[in-house]
């Protein structure tokens, strides 16, 4: 059993590492001052686009897809420890080397199920990062963690699909740089096959009928690191048969398809986060004194520090395993894993940055460090693709099922 990144791997990690150093990381408290200072709070600061071309510059650009044509044709193997560096600037690394949700997820969607055509028209763009794009499936009067339960109709009439319903936290939305949403939807909702009723389609933002109708909030402030979560509503929504995704009810099967490599994706960069914290955490206990002696002299802050230490690297072993499997045997033979580092990561790593922020006192919280934004961002993991119940369930079926 190795344990070492092989060389590609390495060559990338290193070029990774200084990349952050020497633009992301000072690019932080940029962006935060371009941002309060533009329009509009969705619009893009321009360090972002710098960030952006240089990173295209350096060959650090769309590193998630697996294939040489669209990609940089690395294994989940080798991406994982590259998106788990991304992970420690959440909110600018991502997006700075075109590795961002939902615009990966999107881009794996296309590549793999869309036709010449929407390649052309959507995935090229989203590749070159011309545009941003929404994954709209989760819905407000629905128990969404069932997507079985999704009640927007996508109805043919003649050469249309006429979509109408009501979709809320619908990521990256917000941006003006948002041009197509990927809608799922029901095209049979009376199929005997529950998971065959559901179809997705493409619908360019700035068609008739398409009204964002606010953004939602994340624990209370603007969540601007993807472009907002939106309130949509799709009324009577007019588009070509030709956009859509696959064939009609081969949505649940391509929403399946595009979380395996996702939920990967978020649980590496979920790691990066916990390293971010427990490298906060560090300064902070050599740098403060309290009740006459170091921070890092309280017992409680070391055992703070040596179980978030633990505690990742058993994260990631099983994340690294899980990715192994994906490559060795397809993500329908990794599902145990895929749901374990799922329900395991977020919460795990909720609680070391909660340490952080215990250490850190009143700055834990404020917006002089970055990590009150990682934990809320941590905490929405434990949501996105599918909240931790659905996969402990799900689980918990599979270790059952030998023992009947």
């Amino acid at each position: 059993m190795d344990f070492a990144f092989d060389a590609r791997t390495e060559e990338l990690r290193s070029r990774l590492l200084a990349f952050m150093d020497e633009y992301v990381y000072p690019a932080e408290t940029v962006a935060e001052e371009q941002r309060a200072a533009l329009a509009s709070p969705w619009d893009t600061p321009q360090v972002v686009e710098d960030l952006k071309a240089e990173a295209r510059r350096q060959g650090l650009w769309n590193l998630f897809l697996p294939g040489t044509e669209h990609g940089a044709g690395l294994t989940n193997l080798q991406y994982a420890p590259l998106a788990e560096i991304t992970g420690r600037s959440p909110h600018l690394a991502p997006t700075a080397t075109n590795c961002a949700a939902p615009d990966t997820g999107n881009m794996e969607v296309l590549a793999q199920f869309g036709t010449e055509e929407q390649k052309k028209q959507w995935l090229e763009p989203l590749l070159e990062g011309e545009i941003r794009s929404a994954f709209a499936m989760t819905e407000p009067e629905v128990a969404s963690s069932d997507a079985t339960n999704i009640e927007t109709r996508i109805e043919r009439d003649g050469d249309e699909y006429v979509i109408t319903g009501r979709k809320w936290y619908i990521s990256g939305a917000m941006n003006p740089d948002c041009k197509i949403h990927i809608v799922m939807g029901k095209t049979d909702p009376d199929g005997a096959d529950i998971r065959r009723q559901q179809s997705m389609v493409l619908v360019p933002s700035d068609t008739p009928g398409v009204h964002v109708r606010r953004a939602m909030q994340v624990y209370g402030y603007e969540d601007h690191s993807h472009g907002g979560h939106a309130e949509i509503v799709y009324d009577r929504v007019r588009v070509p048969v030709s956009n859509l995704i696959g064939e009609e009810g081969g949505g649940f099967a391509i929403a399946q398809a595009r979380l395996g490599p996702g939920r990967i994706h978020h649980c590496m960069r979920l790691i990066g986060m916990a390293e971010r914290a427990i490298e906060l955490m560090c300064r902070r206990a050599v740098s403060r004194t309290a009740f006459g002696k170091p921070l890092a002299a309280q017992g409680q802050v070391n055992a703070w520090i040596a179980d978030a230490r633990v505690a990742v690297e058993q994260l990631r072993l099983l994340v690294l395993k899980t990715a192994w499997l994906m490559d060795t045997v397809g993500n329908k033979g990794a599902h145990t894993e895929i749901q374990a580092i799922k329900i395991a990561t977020p919460r795990t790593v909720l609680g070391i940055i909660d340490s952080a922020v215990q250490l850190h006192g009143a700055g834990g919280v404020s917006q002089d460090f970055p990590l009150a934004e990682l934990w809320a961002s941590a905490r929405t993991l434990r949501l996105a693709d599918g909240p931790d119940e659905v996969h402990q369930r799900s689980l918990a079926r599979r270790e059952l099922k030998q023992y009947m």
